[in-house]
């Protein structure tokens, strides 16, 4: 089994999807369009802890409680934020002018995994694989991020997501999957020259014992 977790090019390049914050659009990111909840719901109704919790968590921004109290100022002054020049106009103050474009991506990502679960359906999909696969299969994950990469390094390794190594009786690891390599493929630097979009993609592979 292989699975792709990289998010298509049409959905970034489509301004009335809401994913990028590179041109003006509704601030939807549902990757399904018959999901309840856009990102602009999201901002609408979680209260400041949750929405930093979530910039935290899903975008690693460190500074997630300034910008979710903004974004609840501005709620409460009547933003309703459903575009995404409304929520950049909230968070550019809170955004370093040298890492722009990245803190940027941060806080979208956030948002992005956050509306469509993003972290449960890889869990969802991680457990699946295991149960359909027989001794000797092997599944390949490419992975866009660490917090991806981080679920997924651990479930081959130990057999849940927190990274906790189970014995047996006898001390043998009682993990299902052995990992095949110790360190994740990446693209080489002229696959990066290529195609640039290449640059974070890593891929784990393991097999089912």
């Amino acid at each position: 089994m292989l699975a792709d977790l990289g998010v298509s090019f049409h959905h970034f390049d489509d301004a009335e999807r809401g994913f990028s914050f590179r041109a003006d659009g509704p601030l939807d990111m549902r990757m399904n369009r018959s999901a309840r909840r856009t990102a602009s719901a999201l901002l609408r109704e979680l209260d400041a802890p949750a929405l930093a919790t979530i910039f935290r968590l899903y975008g690693e921004f460190g500074k997630a409680d300034r910008i979710a109290n903004a974004i609840v100022k501005a709620r409460e002054e009547g933003c309703g934020f459903n575009r995404t020049s409304e929520l950049l106009e909230i968070c550019r103050p809170f955004i370093d002018p040298r890492k722009e474009k990245k803190e940027l991506a941060q806080l979208f990502q956030a948002l992005r995994i956050e509306v469509n679960d993003e972290m449960g359906a890889l869990k969802a999909m991680l457990v699946g694989a295991l149960k359909v696969l027989r001794p000797g299969g092997r599944l390949a994950v490419i992975t866009y991020h660490s917090l991806e990469d981080r679920l997924v390094k651990n479930f081959f390794k130990t057999g849940n997501f927190e990274g906790r190594v189970e014995k047996d009786f006898f001390g043998r690891s009682e993990a299902p999957l052995r990992p095949l390599g110790s360190k994740p493929i990446t693209p080489s630097e002229e696959e990066i020259e290529r195609n640039p979009r290449s640059r974070s993609a890593k891929l784990r592979v393991a097999v089912k014992l």
